[in-house]
């Protein structure tokens, strides 16, 4: 075991190669909720749902470029929740760190009860808490060993998730050049993509329905931002990942459901099945729902490893800051956080209970989906009022910088404004509503923490020395 001091950076090792970082990005651009959501968000918006995921991605891209841009000011930064207390104040990397973890923990609790209901397609009569079970010790063992390991596992999970996806957009393209008949009449055509009431069949408030199911789809999107401590020459390789998403975006989510489409109208796809599974059962497929099965599995599980491997870094990223326990700050041999990682394992254990305790898990998904999209939106948020704070006071960082972000201020406003219709389309539905309603009680909880943190020596020395910093930059710019 080596020595566990005080500075992260000096211990988090930079074992993540360009391949790594280009596949956890794509991995993290695509999301469970496109195999999972993709087939209920149709069923909202018809074929605008196209034009609803180039939307969120055009929009989600503006962030991830002013993040790059904040992370490669400072190679210090281990992350997004160091550049917004750098930033912001020590108060906004507590509240960003603490809420990044408790997103991945929400969705990886999703993850893995949607693990067990998959693993019981090959074996009905396993009880449900057993596959979730194993899926916890599995992700932790996958963890432990290096960063490498991550990075390895992470990569063939999302090259899984690649191959599907291609699959489907080269069978679709064949069925549609072909005329495919379907057992129901339809005949496979790009027409079915405006011959049904046109793009925008449900109405305005059908379109911006599509927005709620649509926006989890893209959630861990920012995942390359935790990779900065351990990524190899970052200043080449999160540029090349960052700037590839708007490519990703038009490949993986606009490409795959205009195919999905014009195989089969959009009034036909199930808003409870997967449409993946349905486009590959209409080719004749034998084998296709067990094949479908297996690519939607990996994907869960590439989420759910994603989550644990970030909560863990961004724990130990707030030890080191004194906003947790010194315990999780402490390193392997092997440069890995271990009790940061078992803190994370411990929290997803509640979805081993979930599953044993039973209730409805449609129900629970969508409600544990917005939680987690609107605490996604709150990270989002805050990276982009970091950025707008250092082209304030640190505009020589922004005229040296080699990955400016596109748009600038101008294009902050711009998205932080696309935010505020994200919540408004939230409120538009029962369910989403719901879990709307209740995602303030997280930052209450936060914000009660806070102030009794706060009041700590080692914190007010913070709290005296940002201002003081503030003061400074008020001083200059006189």
């Amino acid at each position: 075991m080596t020595s566990d001091t005080t500075t992260g950076e000096r211990h988090l090792s930079r074992q993540l190669s360009n391949r790594h970082i280009q596949l956890i990005a794509i991995g993290g651009a695509i999301g469970t909720g496109l195999f999972m959501g993709s087939g209920k968000t149709v069923s909202l918006a018809g074929p605008s749902v196209i034009f609803v995921y180039m939307i969120i991605g055009f929009m989600l891209f503006f962030v991830m470029r002013a993040m790059g841009e904040l992370l490669l000011s400072n190679l210090h930064y281990k992350s997004f929740a160091d550049f917004a207390a750098d930033l912001l104040g020590p108060w906004a990397g507590f509240f960003t760190g603490w809420t990044y973890w408790f997103c991945w923990i929400v969705t990886g609790v999703a993850d893995v009860v949607a693990i067990s209901g998959y693993v019981t397609y090959w074996w009905p009569h396993l009880p449900l808490w057993i596959p979730a079970l194993v899926t916890v010790g599995v992700l932790i063992g996958l963890n432990l060993p290096t960063v490498r390991a991550f990075g390895e596992t992470e990569f063939w999970f999302a090259l899984i998730k690649i191959i599907a996806i291609g699959a489907l957009i080269i069978v679709g393209l064949v069925m549609v050049f072909t005329s495919f008949q379907a057992p129901g009449g339809a005949h496979a055509s790009f027409a079915n993509l405006w011959n049904d009431g046109g793009f925008f069949p449900t109405g305005p408030m059908g379109f911006v329905a599509g927005f709620q199911i649509a926006t989890f789809a893209f959630v861990g999107i920012e995942l390359v931002g935790t990779t900065a401590a351990e990524a190899k020459n970052p200043e080449k390789n999160l540029p090349k990942a960052i700037n590839s998403i708007p490519v990703r975006v038009m490949l993986f989510y606009v490409a795959a459901l205009a195919v999905i489409i014009s195989v089969t109208p959009w009034r036909e796809i199930s808003a409870d099945r997967s449409p993946f599974v349905a486009m590959f059962s209409l080719a004749g497929l034998g084998i296709a729902a067990s094949v479908v099965n297996f690519v939607v599995l990996t994907s869960a599980t590439s989420s759910a490893n994603s989550g644990i491997y970030s909560t863990s870094r961004m724990v130990y990223g707030l030890a080191q800051e004194g906003d947790a326990p010194s315990a999780f700050g402490k390193l392997t041999s092997r440069h890995v956080p271990a009790n940061a990682l078992f803190l994370s394992g411990v929290f997803l254990l509640s979805g081993v209970v979930m599953v044993a305790v039973g209730g409805s898990i449609i129900e629970a998904f969508t409600i544990v989906t917005t939680i987690s999209s609107l605490c996604f939106m709150f990270v989002w948020t805050i990276i982009l009022a970091s950025y707008l704070v250092y082209r304030r006071t640190r505009p020589q960082l922004h005229e040296e910088s080699k990955f400016k972000m596109p748009g600038g201020i101008a294009m902050c406003y711009v998205v932080l404004a696309f935010f505020v219709f994200l919540v408004w389309a939230f409120t538009q539905k029962p369910d989403t509503l719901h879990a709307l309603l209740v995602t303030p009680l997280w930052f209450i909880v936060l914000g009660i923490a806070w102030s009794v943190l706060r009041s700590r020596p080692r914190h007010l020395a913070r709290e005296v020395a940002f201002r003081a910093e503030l003061e400074s930059q008020d001083t200059t710019d006189e």
